[in-house]
């Protein structure tokens, strides 16, 4: 199904609002809040303060991650009747570890469109003003809150080349670090706290010389760190084996075979060929 994100269909609009700074958000996002008939927002209080300051008024109707799946029908029902939805979460760009997946895949799935409209993330600016290499880079999220979850996780992404980036809550920061640590090595990271608020800090170090200072940082964190730098000996691998090194840690086939000519130092076309003929 295409698409056509201005036609005359009543749309879901994802609208990202600031993470800290309210002078952070675009005219179309305020145009957008005035415009549609009903706003689904995370936290109507945390909603209600944006809307004061812009002086919106809107039907407010309360989607969180513990009742998104029971609003489906309410908000498809706006839809059949023509109206306009538009969905916030507290800060930064809905979907991205936040509320809204959900809602926007019923909406989809039933017909209508879904607009996202481009602003606030919080990994954006982090990656940016890091000091670490931009790309490629891997956007993770949160990390599992269970220490053995967490480890796990990570020891899936320690072989990636790319530069990682988490989100975590104050109360887990040192935790994660010291796992990092423990798992990914004492890599290069850069940690920034508040962006676009009044205390925002950044501290860019090896891993090791961060944790000591973290207990004095406060609010919420993203994370970004150096992917593994280390220079890996593949000749120990087939080419079979060292293609699914990579699909095995999620990695499509066409992209997994990609890297493995890049780092043979050979076609792309002989690699693709001696794993189609031997796997």
């Amino acid at each position: 199904m295409i698409q056509h994100s201005y036609d005359d269909s009543k749309s879901l609009y994802l609208i990202p609002t600031p993470i800290g700074n309210l002078d952070d958000i675009t005219v179309r996002a305020l145009n957008t809040l005035k415009q549609v008939d009903v706003l689904l927002c995370e936290d109507t209080r945390d909603t209600g303060l944006l809307l004061k300051k812009y002086d919106i008024k809107q039907n407010l109707v309360s989607c969180h991650e513990y009742n998104e799946d029971k609003i489906i029908d309410k908000v498809i029902g706006y839809l059949e009747k023509g109206k306009n939805v538009g969905l916030v979460t507290d800060q930064g760009s809905p979907i991205i570890s936040d509320p809204g997946y959900i809602i926007s895949r019923a909406v989809i799935d039933a017909g209508y469109n879904v607009i996202s409209l481009p602003g606030a993330t919080a990994f954006v600016p982090a990656l940016s003003m890091s000091g670490i290499e931009p790309y490629p880079f891997l956007f993770y999220g949160f990390l599992n809150a269970k220490d053995s979850k967490q480890k796990s996780e990570l020891m899936s992404l320690k072989d990636l080349k790319y530069t990682l980036i988490f989100y975590e809550s104050v109360h887990r920061i040192e935790k994660t670090l010291k796992n990092m640590l423990e798992i990914l090595g004492d890599r290069n990271i850069a940690i920034c706290r508040e962006i676009s608020k009044l205390h925002e800090e950044i501290c860019r170090d090896k891993i090791s010389n961060v944790i000591p200072l973290i207990s004095s940082m406060k609010g919420e964190f993203v994370i970004v760190v150096e992917g593994n730098k280390e220079k890996v000996d593949y000749n120990n691998l087939d080419v079979v084996e060292h293609v699914k090194l990579y699909t095995e840690d999620g990695m499509s086939e066409k992209e997994a075979i990609k890297l493995v000519a890049k780092e043979r130092n050979v076609a792309k076309s002989v690699i693709y060929n001696e794993y189609h003929n031997r796997k």
